[in-house]
């Protein structure tokens, strides 16, 4: 979907305040809120439901609110389209596990044979255009561009439909290579590029 969340790409909201990145959280609470949401994931659905539910936030509570109170909106918001109650809790994930799934994350990649052919390494594609109502994790900023394809990830569980209780539609993940005059309008003379990593549904292979 579109929505106030996908600020990629965009400009005139200033710079960039990086000065305590090496400080994790502000306030204790939010060390709390990050150790629940965690044991949260299991009973609430998975991360792209908990992503979805974000992107659903109001636009100027999104925009005035912090990194950790979008995650409070999120879990509430989860607690109630699940109509989850004190009863409906299970068995609490340990220490251990908390301390697994933060170290390495939960994984979503597949060893079955996806439906979709993978697309060729060297092939140019382009970022479909379309701008889905559910969730997403094409960047609004790519849509319509070219780019190639450098490498084939594997086979990944798909977001768009995860998000939404339809199934883990497993498909081809690649990283696609970007270059900013393609990104930017020819605005940027340099030769940088973004890598960015996209599913098969996200592409159409460019005509010869």
């Amino acid at each position: 979907m579109n929505g106030i969340h996908d600020l990629g790409g965009l400009q005139c909201f200033g710079k960039i305040d990086n000065k305590d990145v090496d400080v994790k959280f502000v306030d204790d609470w939010e060390r709390r809120l990050f150790a629940s949401t965690l044991c949260s994931f299991g009973a609430l659905g998975p991360i792209d439901a908990f992503r979805h539910a974000i992107e659903k936030m109001d636009p100027v509570h999104y925009l005035s609110s912090s990194y950790y109170e979008h995650w409070l909106e999120a879990v509430e918001a989860r607690i109630k389209e699940l109509n989850f109650t004190q009863s409906d809790i299970g068995v609490p994930l340990t220490p251990t596990d908390i301390e697994s799934i933060v170290a390495t994350g939960a994984h979503y990649a597949r060893e079955s044979v996806p439906e979709n052919e993978p697309l060729a390494v060297g092939l140019e594609v382009r970022a479909l255009p379309h701008s889905p109502e559910g969730h997403t994790r094409l960047p609004n900023y790519i849509k319509g561009k070219k780019g190639i394809i450098t490498e084939l990830r594997g086979t990944f569980v798909f977001p768009d439909t995860l998000a939404h209780g339809l199934g883990e539609c497993e498909q081809p993940l690649y990283s696609v290579r970007f270059s900013s005059r393609e990104l930017w309008a020819g605005r940027d003379p340099t030769n940088d590029a973004v890598h960015i990593d996209l599913w098969h549904s996200y592409l159409e292979v460019c005509d010869v």
